[in-house]
């Protein structure tokens, strides 16, 4: 197993990848492979932190990085993660833990002050994560001081975030409509969706 920068030829690859990773994990189907292919071309997305977890030729694993928004500018020293996907014929191995330690390494040796995401904080937890509210920290539809367990954040300098509290918000292009996600499935081997859950994120 090793990590490596992504390569453009290996974009068609990990968005495959992505779509096999998250496939009716939060919803019927998925849209987090239209979201990397959309990052990519963004002004917020740091090249420099897309990596991927390659076994034997294959890529397993990828984990990209964007720029938080600030009042609509662009952050320099604010960046999120994800889609973060391992196949799930990999995952449990350790995988997406060293593809997350490993770029916020790489991301604090650049320059970055912090890292905000959204998921699961019993796992993200265990990264040094947290409610990104006891920051000072909030998305454009929550209150103050309310507390989504689920929007994280993690400072690469300590005493960051609490001097630069406010609301951030992500990239525009993890909206994703259900017309170009319809247009973009067609790229790809059918698969069939589930259906709809109580608990579904959408």
């Amino acid at each position: 197993m090793r990590l490596r920068l992504e390569e453009e030829k290996d974009y068609e690859e990990v968005e495959n990848l992505t779509r096999e990773a998250f496939w009716n994990v939060y919803s019927p189907g998925c849209s987090e492979h239209l979201v990397l292919h959309k990052l990519r071309g963004q002004k917020s997305f740091v090249k420099e932190l897309d990596y991927v977890a390659e076994d034997e030729g294959k890529i397993v694993g990828n984990i990209v990085y964007s720029r938080m928004f600030r009042g609509g500018e662009m952050c320099d020293d604010i960046i999120a993660f994800g889609p973060v996907s391992v196949h799930p014929d990999y995952q449990k191995k350790g995988i997406g833990k060293a593809l997350i330690q490993t770029t916020m390494e790489k991301a604090k040796k650049l320059g970055f002050r912090a890292v905000i995401i959204t998921g699961n904080p019993d796992y993200y937890g265990r990264f040094g994560f947290r409610a990104a509210a006891g920051h000072g920290i909030y998305l454009p539809e929550m209150n103050p001081g309310e507390e989504a367990e689920f929007f994280m954040a993690k400072e690469l300098e300590e005493g960051y975030l609490q001097k630069h509290s406010g609301v951030l918000e992500f990239d525009s292009c993890f909206e994703v409509e259900p017309a170009e996600l319809e247009l973009f499935e067609k790229k790809f081997p059918a698969k069939r969706k589930r259906d709809k859950k109580e608990g579904d994120l959408i």
